[in-house]
């Protein structure tokens, strides 16, 4: 099965926590903008993040979903053609922090992912 994967400042994880959802759908939207919540593959991680948090230098949080509790809630993530054919997981609803089987701390250096922790999601774009 996919690992189900969202990148997210850490401040806005801590305030989900507190609040026990998560409504942000990425870097400066939020659900209510876009519709859905982007998320990503393990390995499409290292590109999202040099795209969205390239010039990003505060600590950042991967958020490990928990797809089975997902769907049982009736919450759909539908993998849909980011732009150039290639299939991103979305989540089309909020995110309960319940939700969440990991967290995985991170950090943007020299424009690539550095995810202690997370092998799959490390590296630079290609």
């Amino acid at each position: 099965m996919t690992k189900i994967l969202h990148l997210t400042e850490a401040d806005s994880w801590e305030a989900a926590r507190a609040a026990g959802v998560y409504r942000q759908s990425t870097r400066g939207a939020t659900l209510a903008d876009v519709g859905y919540i982007h998320c990503s593959a393990e390995g499409q991680l290292p590109a999202v993040a040099s795209s969205i948090y390239a010039d990003y230098a505060g600590e950042l949080v991967v958020l490990e979903l928990d797809a089975t509790a997902i769907a049982a809630a009736g919450i759909a993530i539908r993998f849909e053609d980011g732009g150039n054919g290639e299939l991103f997981p979305h989540l089309y609803g909020e995110l309960k922090t319940a939700w969440v089987r990991a967290t995985h701390r991170a950090a943007m250096m020299d424009g690539a992912l550095s995810v202690p922790g997370l092998a799959g999601a490390r590296g630079t774009t290609p």
